[in-house]
């Protein structure tokens, strides 16, 4: 095993310590668990053909009903901040 140091909040280490004490474990073992279940049940990431594929289907999607948004676009998304 490699031995890490890592930070959490203090919400963090006492929701850990009640964890480790509820599964009685230590906290390093919870810690280990939680990270191996989230690599496990990651999701990969799509390539870029994918991610192509997407972007593609999801132009004209979306309508303002503005005539104009390509030519003053800017001052619509100064306006949306704004609000």
């Amino acid at each position: 095993m490699v031995r890490m140091q890592i930070q959490f909040t203090e919400a963090g280490a006492e929701a850990l310590r009640r964890e480790a004490a509820q599964r009685h474990m230590s906290i390093s073992a919870v810690v280990r668990d939680a990270v191996d279940e989230r690599l496990e049940h990651r999701r990969p990431e799509p390539s870029l053909e994918e991610r192509k594929a997407r972007a593609k289907a999801a132009c004209g999607r979306f309508h303002s009903g503005l005539g104009d948004v390509s030519a003053r676009h800017d001052e619509y998304f100064a306006d949306s901040i704004l609000d």
